[in-house]
């Protein structure tokens, strides 16, 4: 078909396409509907001396995006609404949208033999999915679903609102890129959005819960440390060390509010107190929050995390560490191309730089671990290591499944339980890695599971996958060149 036909299909499919209203107005926000793509920077006041930065970023307006999603899922939910019972006149209001936020950088996305304008070598994709739809029933029973994500984790129901081309550990220009988005998303809490489906205008109130990013990124957006900080946890306010005396019992407690309060104290520091004193009172809080995140844990860095853990415990067991105070650098590389090599005969598992999702469910299987007890001397460490994953693959699916409760019951009742079992084994047969440190996510999978499906059903629904399987899509579209000039070249991904 000629371009502009093609043109004229795309338009109906970008948003901006549809018309609706918010009641009341969003504050700072233009009422028209009208709005494709724009700069991603439109919203932050920029100063006279900024370089021009109208290359590296491009976004939806958040409002804009969030009609045309729900416009995609027209269909399905008045089928929702059919099947439910609830008759088209009936509910014009009281809709609510469950909406999760991912967002995660990514490195080396640099052009392969482009001419395009110079920008940073590092992307940031920051997306939403409508996770359900849901509708105050008539005799004020509660919420009855009439649209749920049946594949919350997959590219298709991941929808891009921002494509930026920023460092992500460059925080200055990453809050400057957000910042409009933060603003935005702040007035749509306040509102309700009129928009026609089915032939009705309907109202709809929207909660977000940014659960996509992984802990390197909420401790940016939340203000707390880096991930080697002694503050071990994003959920709950454990030191390390105490983390790894008492593995199981702890429970979630920071949130957003509380991470501003404690930034409060920490800039004002009310009680005249010494750098270490003052550190300890706001439990590593140290600069000001700048994106509310849902205190949860990221399923597949979880994954990565936690086989990353093993694969340095299936090192140390090779070379029976337990036996020996301090091995040399040499020692601990032989144990290593000893582990690969055997990995990549008995699993066909090649050696890779950074662990990733796929190598990570590769290695955490049973039998990974009798590929490497073939490696270990002893009988009964042999015995401890196929516990320790026998018990492992038991917690797995509980955070990693969409909805454990239909999914896999027994293990979750059986989780606490596992989780104790598992945390035992380290602190007695596995001591001498766990004595006073422990690695993050193994902290979290041991901890904070339980409490986390329990207040939201699932952990796994809510995980950054769909996101970080778009960022495969972007690779492929920024080196294909869809319209042959430079100018598109974002707006086209």
């Amino acid at each position: 078909q000629p371009l502009h036909t093609l043109r004229a299909a795309e338009k109906e499919l970008l948003p901006g396409f549809h018309q609706f209203e918010w009641q009341p107005a969003l504050k700072n926000v233009s009422a028209s509907c009208g709005v494709g793509i724009i700069n991603g920077l439109s919203g932050c006041s920029s100063s006279v001396d900024d370089s021009p930065a109208d290359t590296i970023t491009r976004r939806f307006r958040y409002d804009v995006a969030l009609v045309s999603a729900l416009k995609d899922l027209e269909e399905d939910i008045v089928e929702g609404l059919r099947d439910s019972g609830m008759e088209d006149s009936a509910c014009t209001s009281g809709f609510n949208v469950m909406i999760k936020e991912c967002c995660d950088g990514m490195g080396d996305v640099s052009e392969k033999h482009g001419g395009g304008p110079a920008v940073p070598e590092k992307a940031v994709r920051f997306s939403f999915t409508i996770m359900s739809v849901s509708i105050l029933a008539d005799d004020g029973e509660g919420e009855v679903a009439v649209f749920t994500e049946p594949k919350p984790n997959s590219e298709l129901s991941c929808k891009p609102l921002c494509l930026t081309f920023v460092d992500e550990s460059d925080h200055e220009t990453l809050t400057a890129v957000l910042g409009p988005i933060v603003a935005e998303r702040k007035a749509m809490k306040e509102s309700r959005l009129i928009l026609s489906i089915g032939g009705l205008p309907r109202s709809f109130r929207f909660h977000f819960r940014g659960t996509g990013y992984d802990e390197k990124m909420v401790r940016e957006m939340e203000g707390l440390e880096a991930s080697g900080s002694t503050y071990v946890c994003t959920l709950c306010d454990s030191s390390r060390a105490e983390a790894s005396r008492n593995m199981v019992l702890h429970s979630v407690t920071r949130s957003h509010d509380e991470n501003l309060e404690r930034y409060e104290i920490w800039r004002s520091n009310p009680f005249s107190e010494s750098a270490e004193e003052l550190r300890d009172r706001v439990k590593g809080v140290s600069a000001k929050p700048f994106m509310e995140t849902q205190p949860t844990l990221d399923a597949l860095h979880c994954d990565i995390g936690n086989a990353t853990e093993f694969y340095k415990i299936f090192q140390d067991e090779i070379g029976e560490v337990f036996q020996k105070a301090n091995p040399s650098r040499e020692e601990r590389r032989s144990w290593r191309a000893a582990l690969d090599k055997q990995l990549r005969k008995k699993m066909k598992l090649k050696p890779v730089m950074r662990m990733n999702g796929n190598y990570a469910r590769r290695l955490m299987t049973l039998e990974a671990v009798e590929a490497v007890c073939e490696l270990v001397p002893s009988e009964e460490r042999r015995e401890a290591l196929r516990e320790l994953m026998r018990l492992y693959l038991q917690m797995k699916p509980v955070w990693r499944s969409t909805c454990p409760a239909k999914e896999c019951p027994d293990q979750l009742c059986r989780y606490s339980f596992n989780s104790q079992h598992f945390a035992d084994l380290l602190s007695s047969t596995f001591k001498y890695r766990y004595n006073g440190k422990i690695t993050n996510y193994l902290h979290k999978t041991l901890a904070h599971v339980p409490e986390i499906i329990e207040r939201d059903g699932s952990i796994g629904a809510w995980a950054s996958e769909g996101n970080e399987s778009a960022n495969k899509l972007f690779r492929r579209f920024r080196k294909m060149n869809a319209r042959q000039s430079k100018a598109y070249e974002l707006e086209d991904v």
